[in-house]
């Protein structure tokens, strides 16, 4: 097994590197953090308005109440794409926005936002991708149970046939899940995210339930748009690496890959949870919650895998001390790794952005090589890749951000490499569009390519937004 001193960093491309004719170029936004507008139109509370507005949850008291008045300036985002030459919107709807309770016929104020919205799209030439779940549960679901139940799964499939009736003739491209990883185990192991609750069986159930939503949804978004239309998940795949080159190290990263990674990619790609997940867990739970059928259910064919990357995983055997505060998800007395005390998790080497995270891009490229092994024939898309950093507008209205640049160069570099290496990644979503409200840190973390002054609503395009936009319109990726 080959360590975290081992790895090596792609090769960078020279200027005469291009990626290949019909790459799709991308950005990413969800609504929670962009739209605001949190009780109009027949929107009522998410998951995520109840836990911002708990105090002690999110730094400064920050919620989405306002974010970035998306809801209010959508023609302007649109057309700030559109200026930059971005191909590809992806963006989420929100649920309590669509059906505020979670059960029952749609609120049409609520649909005709995104009808308005994929409209323009369309009329610039940008293609619109839907996420139907970027974590905003509503809260009567949540008052219900949430996740860890299985009537919320079925909720879903609901929902997402209210979302394809209504958008189906005009977005092609759809998306189940964003990152199911954090909405079971950071929203009901660690209680990090919405709803905060940290209870390990509650959070294994709710990574059951959500590949069964994902299943339903498919099939439903399946019966209900045009054939053509493509149907994937998005999953927050961690790329795990061992501290050293024993086997206690490789078995820790073993344990993590299952809680990380199969237990998404299991079900959803082969039709069966990893029996070593089941051996490892078994001091918490019997599974007995996945009923007859369920995989059968959940395995559905998809058009291509979205992969959301940042950073790499660094683990090795612990002494049990709960040492599981350097994952990066966040500090809490709770982990979000059930059953595995006795792995420990490292800073990985090398330069950090502001979330603490390395900026390593041979994770990327070797995660990449791995599904495509592992997954021969799926397509992948890159539906998150991008850094926060310290950004500020100077005195003449500018946001330089060259530590933003050299991270995305360096990550395209992995993904070309990929590419040129047999690998089949069929487009590339920077994130984000727009600084935004970044989950428990609030406004402190600034992830955009256009910046943001939240007093004012002023959006302002960045260095990097500007280096992105001749990235896309050339498909050539220079070496500085």
């Amino acid at each position: 097994m080959v360590t975290a001193a081992q790895q090596q960093t792609p090769p960078a491309p020279d200027a005469s590197r291009s990626f290949p004719k019909g790459f799709l170029w991308g950005s990413a936004t969800a609504s929670y953090q962009i739209e605001g507008a949190a009780s109009e139109d027949g929107r009522t509370p998410s998951i995520w308005d109840t836990y911002a507005r708990t105090p002690g949850r999110v730094r400064n008291g920050d919620t989405g109440d306002i974010a970035t008045d998306h809801y209010h300036r959508w023609r302007e985002d649109v057309a700030l794409m559109a200026g930059l030459g971005i191909g590809a919107y992806r963006f989420s709807l929100a649920w309590p926005r669509i059906q505020p309770t979670g059960r029952g016929p749609a609120v049409q104020k609520g649909l005709d936002f995104y009808r308005r919205l994929v409209d323009e799209l369309l009329d610039k030439g940008i293609q619109p991708v839907a996420t139907l779940y970027h974590w905003d549960l509503p809260q009567e679901l949540e008052d219900a149970g949430g996740w860890p139940e299985r009537a919320t799964a079925e909720r879903f499939a609901e929902y997402a046939a209210l979302a394809a009736d209504a958008l189906g003739d005009r977005v092609k491209t759809w998306t189940t899940l964003n990152e199911p990883w954090c909405s079971a185990f950071l929203g009901y192991g660690s209680g990090v995210h919405a709803p905060g609750r940290t209870d390990p069986v509650a959070a294994l159930r709710a990574a059951h339930h959500l590949n069964l939503a994902h299943g339903l949804a498919v099939q439903a978004l399946r019966d209900r748009i045009p054939a053509q239309a493509q149907c994937s998940v998005t999953l927050n795949i961690h790329h795990v690496r061992p501290l050293t080159g024993n086997d206690a190290d490789a078995d820790a990263v073993r344990r993590i890959d299952a809680l990380a990674n199969r237990v998404f990619t299991g079900p959803m790609l082969r039709g069966a949870y990893p029996e070593d997940l089941f051996k490892d867990t078994a001091s918490l739970t019997d599974w007995s919650f996945v009923r007859d059928g369920d995989l059968d259910q959940i395995r559905q064919p998809l058009d291509f895998l979205g992969v959301n990357y940042y950073t790499p995983t660094l683990v090795s055997r612990a002494d049990g001390s709960g040492t599981h505060t350097s994952d990066g998800h966040g500090g809490s007395a709770h982990s979000p790794w059930p059953a595995a005390d006795e792995v420990a998790f490292h800073q990985p080497p090398g330069d950090t952005t502001a979330m603490g995270w390395a900026v390593d891009p041979s994770g990327l490229y070797d995660l990449l090589r791995r599904l495509a092994s592992d997954f021969p024939g799926l397509p992948l898309v890159i539906t998150e890749n991008g850094a926060a950093f310290d950004d500020y507008a100077d005195p003449s209205g500018h946001v330089n951000d060259p530590a933003r640049i050299a991270y995305l160069r360096g990550h395209l570099a992995a993904v070309h490499q990929a590419i040129a290496d047999g690998t089949d990644v069929r487009g590339y979503f920077l994130w984000s569009l727009l600084d935004n409200f970044e989950w428990a840190h609030g406004y402190s973390k600034r992830f955009g390519a256009v910046y943001v002054d939240y007093p004012t609503g002023n959006r302002i395009p960045k260095a990097s937004a500007r280096w992105y936009a001749d990235v896309a319109r050339t498909g050539i990726l220079p070496s500085a």
